[in-house]
């Protein structure tokens, strides 16, 4: 049993990474292509984005309901915890997904299309930053008691350090974005977002600097574990494997690949998710709450891994599925 106690929560941790990474990688592009379509001055540019995500953008979602459901069940403190301290990030994420979910449905029968232009690129600008100030103050840490109850303020969540992190993962989506429609699009707006690819490009590294440099030089937790061995050597090779990515990444740009783009922008979000997972581990909340201190009961963590387990290969399949069948360019602004 004492090695369940320590195995199980290792394992629930890898799952709920694992849930996130796939939220992230998969409706960040959809959240991107959102965002994007704020700058599109054509009415049917913007149908061009929206139908290239009409038959994808529900299923990419369903990722974040089963990250919730399983931190809910692996982990209850935490998640009471996160949820008492990011009411207002996580109020302006929902309100976000409501706006864009419903401009889906409604845009295409209006005869005025402006307010419900305007509600997915300003959903998906929504939901990007509630996420971002989310991720922020949970890594850069939430005030709780020893029994592990938030006893911060209202306002908590709302720091330079967040905005940061808002603001970098924004252009991160953007990035994956413009990636994401130069594949799925040709001609005079591929060009543009050849072009929006680079410009995030940069901007996302330039964040990602100032994220990595100023995390040891603030956090005395965070600069003791990332200059002690093992996991020095591990960190000092991240950075560099990072350059090494973005570099084939704009070479890429600049030879007018479509999917190389894509494939180097996905091995970016793997690379910048392994190094957070190592700097986290083994906290829930980090330097707060561990893994072993907020997990559920044994048994019940197996009977969830057990049902996650079945559920895992069907998602997968029903993603990579729905992939399949609507491949190609985006023919036409139409999506009924």
């Amino acid at each position: 049993m004492e090695t369940l106690k320590y195995f199980l929560p290792q394992v629930w941790f890898g799952v709920l990474g694992l849930f996130l990474f796939l939220y992230v990688m998969l409706d960040g592009f959809d959240l991107g292509v959102g965002i994007l379509s704020l700058t599109s001055d054509d009415d049917d540019r913007r149908g061009l984005l929206m139908t290239s995500l009409s038959n994808i953008w529900d299923a990419n979602e369903t990722w974040l309901v089963l990250m919730g459901g399983g931190l809910f069940g692996a982990f209850p403190r935490a998640y009471g915890t996160i949820l008492s301290a990011l009411y207002i990030p996580i109020f302006i994420m929902v309100f976000g997904f409501i706006f864009r979910g419903v401009a889906f449905e409604f845009r295409e029968q209006s005869t005025r299309k402006f307010f419900w232009n305007f509600a997915f690129g300003a959903g998906s600008f929504a939901a990007a930053l509630g996420q971002g100030f989310a991720l922020g103050a949970v890594l850069f840490g939430i005030k709780v008691d020893e029994k592990g109850y938030f006893i911060g303020g209202t306002w908590d969540w709302l720091t330079w350090q967040s905005v940061l992190v808002a603001l970098t993962l924004i252009q991160a989506y953007v990035l994956i974005g413009s990636t994401y429609l130069i594949w799925k699009t040709e001609g005079e707006l591929q060009t543009t977002h050849y072009q929006s690819a680079k410009l995030s490009a940069w901007t996302t590294l330039v964040g990602a600097i100032f994220i990595t440099v100023s995390t040891p030089i603030f956090y005395e937790s965070a600069r003791t574990k990332l200059f002690e061995p093992p996991l020095l050597y591990v960190f000092a090779v991240i950075p560099f494997l990072g350059i090494f990515l973005i570099w084939r990444l704009l070479k890429s740009l600049d030879r007018k690949q479509e999917r190389a783009p894509f494939i180097w922008t996905i091995l970016l979000f793997v690379l910048t998710f392994l190094g957070l997972a190592l700097v986290v581990f083994p906290y829930i909340i980090p330097t707060q709450i561990t893994i072993y201190e907020a997990s559920a009961d044994p048994s019940s963590l197996v009977i969830m891994i057990i049902f996650v387990g079945t559920l895992i290969p069907v998602m997968l399949f029903y993603n990579l599925y729905s992939y399949v069948v609507f491949r190609g360019k985006v023919a036409g602004n139409s999506y009924e």
